[in-house]
């Protein structure tokens, strides 16, 4: 590949990294499909490989970024990865038994539906702490965290965490078999049904991307399916490094409905690539 065609990975990383981290997302949903497309030779597993390394570091580099505006709920976030994680192998696990692309079809179009269902409640009302009330009350729940950030305003977070842990399992589960990232079903989980202020939620799906696409590449590194692009990998790094300090720092700025408008554009994308693949 010509040395100019190589460089444009590094602008491309940069946009993945700065939309994924502003949405809390990553940025898989755009580079998995982005590879396949200009790597068609690659294999999936390849591509997923290296889609998962790429979003490590976006998560990482953006969780820095996050922690120093003090956006992340360490306890949530922990929780949720320590339930996604076992549901993403069991989900791998699930692909020997279930015919993978009518369920991707299904699954496609619930993506769609809640893009749409996003899309007219015009962002986050709830979660956005702009309504002072409390969260909704939920069985069993209790005041798992509460996130003082840079601001000096402190954000309470009562929520039942074993809701938490098995809705975190279910998403692992579906998100490795559909093959997206959890963030994107995370932060909507977060923000509507947990009443999360959105600015925390992002925050907190962005650092439970750290350990999930971790163990997504330990496991590819194990089962020795590693891309074998080591200059487009380390460009596309590269941009994502910087995407996702952008992204941190234009998060705050923006209001609160286009980052869900964002979200579910990211939703309604994924979803339709899903049910477009059923007459593929």
């Amino acid at each position: 590949m010509p040395c100019m065609s190589v460089l444009w990975f590094v602008p491309i990383g940069f946009l993945v990294g700065t939309y994924g981290t502003i949405i809390g997302a990553g940025g898989g949903f755009i580079l998995v499909p982005l590879l396949m497309f200009l790597f068609p030779q690659d294999g999936p597993s390849m591509v997923t490989a290296a889609s998962l390394a790429i979003i490590f570091v976006n998560s990482t580099s953006g969780t820095i970024a996050y922690a120093a505006q003090k956006r992340i709920s360490y306890r949530t976030g922990v929780l949720f990865a320590l339930a996604t994680i076992p549901g993403a192998l069991l989900g791998s696990y699930l692909t020997r038994f279930i015919p993978k692309q009518l369920f991707s079809g299904i699954f496609g179009l619930l993506l769609i539906a809640v893009a749409v269902f996003l899309s007219l409640t015009r962002g986050a009302k709830r979660g956005t702490g702009a309504a002072g009330r409390p969260p909704r009350a939920h069985r069993g729940a209790r005041l798992v965290d509460t996130v003082v950030d840079r601001d000096g305003t402190a954000h309470p977070l009562t929520f039942n965490p074993w809701l938490g842990v098995i809705l975190s399992v279910f998403i692992g589960c579906f998100s490795s078999l559909v093959g997206i990232g959890g963030g994107l079903i995370h932060v909507p989980v977060l923000v509507y049904l947990f009443e999360f202020p959105l600015h925390i939620a992002t925050a907190t799906s962005h650092f439970v991307l750290v350990f999930t696409s971790l163990a997504g590449v330990v496991e590819h590194i194990l089962d020795r399916t590693w891309p074998t692009h080591i200059l487009r990998d380390a460009l596309l790094a590269v941009g994502v490094v910087g995407g996702a300090q952008l992204g941190a720092f234009l998060s705050r700025r923006i209001a609160a409905r286009w980052v869900m408008i964002g979200l579910a554009a990211a939703l309604g994308l994924v979803g339709i690539r899903l049910v477009v693949g059923l007459f593929l």
